[in-house]
């Protein structure tokens, strides 16, 4: 669905971004690709059982904003992703890589899929309390 796919969004300091490394199947154009991954991993699966006054699909949507050829490589390309926080959990990092890689690393669309790189907004990742019983005891349990 190509409407997850916008080249003109102009990111925002509180959006999450993601780079996605992307082999689209076979007669999959690259940016039908990136928009499939941007609704799948958004509001794409979403049943459409909500009014425009209940949800909007704009405010939560994530979008393909960028993408670019890997250099040689032949049909890969790194797609760039943003997510609205309001479509994630605040203080829950389980939820968020849930809802970014969880659902679309086994999509039918691409040959291949791997998160490259993200980024979390400083308002975002303070919501995250850490450890129950602290970094330390963490620490000890890996040593």
């Amino acid at each position: 669905n190509l409407i997850y796919y916008t080249p003109e969004y102009e990111t925002k300091d509180t959006d999450i971004l993601a780079a996605f490394r992307v082999t689209p199947q076979p007669g999959v154009p690259p940016e039908e690709a990136g928009a499939a991954v941007a609704a799948e991993s958004s509001t794409g699966t979403w049943t459409t059982v909500w009014t425009d006054g209940l949800t909007s699909l704009d405010r939560y949507k994530g979008r393909c904003y960028h993408m670019e050829p890997v250099a040689g490589e032949e049909n890969q390309y790194i797609d760039y992703v943003a997510y609205p926080l309001d479509l994630l959990e605040e203080g829950s990092v389980t939820n968020m890589f849930t809802s970014i890689v969880g659902n679309v690393l086994g999509f039918k669309a691409l040959r291949a899929l791997r998160l490259e790189d993200l980024r979390i907004p400083p308002s975002y990742s303070k919501t995250f309390q850490g450890p129950p019983l602290g970094i330390q005891v963490e620490r000890d349990k890996l040593n």
